[in-house]
């Protein structure tokens, strides 16, 4: 169905990509920083949630027309953008109530973070541009089942953007464990996560789609 040359090159190309810290890995080097490696694991499950939420998406033509759409497209858009606003002010204003004494931040439940993760990433823009400029370049729809093949190397592309943001999140989880104890960091960190959700916002105000003829 997928000639071998074109997985490869897919393959190698998606490496390339996963290398380069995005939005996504931004904000699981955050959450991760900020609540431990587990934090960031179960964040990394629900940004690739998010990115089946995509694949199936563009698989069905929904990606297509979002990107059509300009209602549509700034509907998701800003809804993004709003999101993430919403949690870098929660973040920074939140750190203000912590007390001198206080060491520690009240840890969000797995299935918070995880449904956090899911949702930051549906209503990311960049994402479903991703899919809709990417995909079909790795496409031969002279092999048929297109819907089949773009499910396939989204699927691929999940499990190793998996694998690729798993690493980031140990690394940020086991850096901020170490400075965990130290409360100027504690409330710096605060601050810090909250503006890289925020700027992170404002950063998908600005994605425009790139189809125009």
């Amino acid at each position: 169905m997928i000639d071998t040359t074109s997985l490869w090159t897919f393959i190698l190309a998606s490496l390339v990509l996963l290398i380069i810290p995005g939005p996504a890995v931004l904000y699981i080097i955050a959450k991760s920083a900020d609540q431990g490696r587990r934090a960031g694991i179960v964040s990394v499950l629900g940004i690739e949630t998010g990115t089946v939420v995509h694949t199936i998406a563009a698989a069905a033509g929904l990606s297509a027309i979002l990107m059509a759409s300009s209602v549509a497209f700034s509907v998701l858009k800003f809804a993004g953008a709003g999101y993430l606003i919403f949690l870098g002010l929660k973040k920074i204003f939140g750190s203000r109530q912590v007390s001198v004494a206080q060491t520690t931040t009240t840890p969000q439940s797995s299935a918070q973070i995880y449904w956090q993760g899911v949702v930051v990433n549906v209503l990311n823009p960049k994402t479903c541009m991703f899919f809709f400029a990417f995909l079909p370049q790795f496409i031969n729809p002279a092999k048929g089942h297109v819907a089949l093949q773009v499910l396939i190397l989204g699927l691929m592309f999940s499990v190793m953007a998996t694998i690729s943001d798993g690493a980031y999140a140990l690394a940020a989880g086991s850096l901020g464990k170490m400075v965990k104890n130290n409360r100027y960091y504690i409330r710096m960190q605060s601050v810090i996560t909250g503006i890289i959700y925020i700027g992170l916002g404002l950063m998908t105000v600005f994605v425009q789609p790139s189809h125009k003829k």
